[in-house]
């Protein structure tokens, strides 16, 4: 019997790895750095690994020159002025108050109980600023995922609870604007609203953006079965959006992140990514970037998730022509999931630049 499942055991892990280890012709084989034969990703105008910017999914020179005013200054005024000049219902008003809060949140980790003063001065100095109180909620909600006891602890209700208090207070400050409502969806999450109350609050949002695509990807999360739904009910949520989403939408490609939210932690089946299921989430995916405008803010996001499917696919043309277009910047899905942004997307594209060339692709086939 033992030899029976040693047997078991040992089929499993040959259909584990076996994908890795046979390969087919024309695939990605492994050679030390600085062989003759290793893929140089610094010939196709590629940021060195070092030098990528960890802070967004994409350009927004305007929100770096202000973020690095006011962390220098430690002076709020600039960042208050830049939300002030931007849309309330613009995808690029929602990336803002993300980046301001996130920046308090690590400044303050690095350094306790001064780091992000210039947030708590923003606050007390001018209380009734739409602006300071979208990002202090957001802050919150940020703190309460880095830094409280975890999902379901004490102080991580605490703080989201006080979250929810000042998503009240922004959304108050600022009538049309949603994304205080918007961050309230992270708060719905954590906090286990139950599906009529998070039904209610998501009408908030879409009655003011209905075709937000932060907001859905913040409802998306709720939906997922690690959270309060299931794999059907979020991949219902994804497809139902996609299938309504106006001309240019990026929402079309909403169901590529409702698969990614459900990969399977080891996966058995050597052809998942070449799936029909995978298939028509990135053709989805990729017809909405081809649409969508160059300076729509959430772009950036898509190209990021698609480069990770497009690799595991092994359509390594299609991967380098996202590559191209992005990279520079990693704050984004997947590469945000792990510890080191930066290290996770360099191997992708090291990946995808040595299958670009191992299939007869080279700098200057490659148009930019």
């Amino acid at each position: 019997m033992e030899i029976l499942w040693f047997l078991i055991a040992l089929g499993l892990l040959a259909a584990a790895i076996g994908p890795f280890v046979m390969r087919r012709r024309h695939a990605v084989r492994q050679v030390m750095p600085g062989s003759p034969d290793a893929a140089d990703p610094a010939a196709y105008g590629f940021v060195r690994q070092e030098e990528l910017d960890l802070r967004l999914p994409g350009p927004d020179q305007d929100l770096l020159d202000v973020l690095d005013l006011v962390q220098r200054t430690q002076d709020w005024r600039a960042a208050s002025q830049l939300l002030a000049g931007t849309g309330k219902e613009s995808e690029r008003r929602w990336q803002r108050v993300q980046a301001f809060a996130g920046a308090a949140s690590l400044e303050l980790g690095q350094q306790p109980g001064t780091g992000g003063s210039w947030l708590r001065a923003w606050r007390s100095e001018s209380p009734k600023d739409a602006g300071g109180a979208a990002v202090h909620a957001e802050f919150l909600v940020q703190q309460a995922w880095r830094s409280s006891g975890g999902a379901g602890s004490d102080d991580f209700r605490i703080i989201l609870e006080e979250a929810r208090s000042v998503c009240g207070e922004a959304a108050l400050l600022a009538p049309g604007d949603p994304v205080p409502y918007i961050v309230e969806l992270a708060v719905a999450r954590g906090l286990g609203y139950s599906p009529e109350q998070f039904d209610q609050l998501w009408a908030k949002v879409i009655d003011r953006a209905p075709a937000h695509m932060g907001a859905h990807l913040a409802a998306l999360h709720y939906w997922c079965e690690k959270w309060h739904g299931s794999r059907e009910e979020a991949d219902h949520f994804a497809t139902t959006a996609a299938a309504r989403a106006p001309q240019g939408s990026l929402l079309s490609a909403l169901p590529l992140f409702a698969v990614f939210e459900h990969l399977p932690e080891v996966n058995l089946v050597s052809g998942f990514y070449q799936s029909a299921v995978v298939g028509k989430a990135v053709e989805g995916a990729l017809h909405a970037a081809h649409h969508a405008r160059d300076d729509d803010p959430v772009l950036p996001h898509v190209r990021h998730l698609l480069i990770f499917f497009l690799v595991r696919s092994e359509r390594w043309a299609e991967a380098m022509h996202q590559l191209v277009r992005v990279d520079g910047h990693v704050g984004a899905l997947p590469w945000t999931h792990g510890s080191d942004p930066a290290g996770e997307y360099a191997v992708f594209r090291a990946l995808a630049v040595a299958g670009y060339e191992a299939n007869g692709g080279s700098p200057a086939t490659l148009p930019h």
